[in-house]
């Protein structure tokens, strides 16, 4: 081979060697992993319950305030998330149920027996969703009426009034006057004339549950005319109650829930109506998976309503009596009357 030849075949070789140097490497697949089959678990969302209030509203330290513990001590135990809807006017009613209703609410509770076409309307227009109302029944699979034997608990108020007043007057402030608040009315008035008979009872209504100054103003009324215990079952209204209690040194009995931190030396006792298990176990009822729209009534075989006294002034040879009284009633000994026919009829069981 000439070395003309010899020259282009080194070139040649030359050139090869450098277009194969950069030639793009074959692509390799990467090794695919096998799958483990533990999957990331979705994260379950927490229930969610909405309070509608009546017309007291939050901060009645009464009935809505009541209501609400049940929903936080729910939240605790449970954890669930907790919403409140205030109701200013009546005209609330209807929207805010709707409005809990649309926002997916696993549990409306309607607050009060004003509430009860409305949460009818309600459960019928939103049959997917679950209802429970507070001192009301509404006729549906979906909602849940959840109701207490209050003339129970008011018989032991009143048997304590009966054996406390020294001027052998006491009264009673009502809030509106329906059937539910005539329950405390009779239910009080045949315990103060179980254990003195000669007594006298003064009725007023306020014709309002969201009016201290109403509360008071018949409070000061009742006094003046005598009474020295006087019972309320008046929501916000009772705040007027014992603020009067503690202006001119008469004794108040509460309603609802302890309310002897507005004035430990002023109010006697509290009738206990105990919304706050109500609306836990209603809570607890979805949570569980047993809601079924059954009907419960709380009286004081079920520790429902009763009497509380965290301030220490009811005397103790009182409280034994009351106690008595109590256990005559879990025991079925008597019936207390709850309206005025019944208690027309109530005859005084010897204890």
């Amino acid at each position: 081979m000439s070395r003309k030849w010899l020259a282009l075949f080194l070139v040649l070789i030359l050139m090869v060697s450098v277009f194969s140097a950069c030639a793009p490497a074959e692509e390799t697949e990467a090794p695919t992993e096998e799958p483990t089959g533990e999957t990331e678990a979705p994260v379950e969302e927490a229930l969610r319950v909405t309070m509608i209030t009546d017309t007291g509203g939050l901060g009645d330290e009464s009935f809505n305030d009541s209501a609400y513990a049940g929903l936080v001590k729910a939240e605790e135990d449970f954890g669930v998330e907790v919403s409140v809807l205030e109701s200013q006017t009546a005209d609330d009613y209807g929207p805010n149920l709707s409005a809990a209703a649309e926002d997916g609410a696993d549990l409306i509770i309607s607050v009060g027996f004003l509430m009860q076409t409305a949460t009818a309307e309600a459960a019928a227009q939103f049959p997917e969703q679950k209802f429970a109302i507070i001192d009301e029944v509404v006729d549906a699979p979906n909602a849940a009426g959840l109701t207490f034997k209050e003339q129970e608990g008011s018989f032991l108020t009143g048997v304590i009034a009966g054996l406390m007043t020294e001027t052998d007057k006491v009264g009673f402030v009502g809030g509106m006057q329906f059937a539910l608040i005539e329950k405390f009315q009779y239910g009080f008035e045949a315990g103060v004339k179980a254990v003195n008979p000669d007594a006298e009872i003064i009725i007023n209504y306020t014709g309002a549950f969201d009016n201290p100054q109403l509360g008071k103003e018949n409070a000061l009324a009742q006094n003046q005319a005598g009474a020295d215990v006087i019972y309320h079952a008046s929501g916000a209204c009772g705040i007027g109650v014992i603020e009067a209690a503690g202006e001119q040194g008469f004794w108040a009995i509460g309603v609802d829930m302890d309310q002897s931190a507005l004035d430990p030396e002023h109010v006697l006792c509290s009738m206990i109506k105990r919304v706050d298990n109500a609306t836990y176990l209603a809570t607890k009822a979805v949570v569980d998976g047993t809601f079924d729209g059954s009907n419960l009534v709380f009286g004081l075989a079920e520790e429902g309503v009763g009497y509380s006294d965290d301030a220490g002034n009811v005397p103790a040879e009182i409280a034994e009596i009351a106690e008595n009284y109590k256990a005559a009633v879990v025991d079925g000994v008597f019936e207390v009357p709850y309206d005025k026919e019944t208690f027309d009829a109530f005859e005084v069981p010897e204890i």
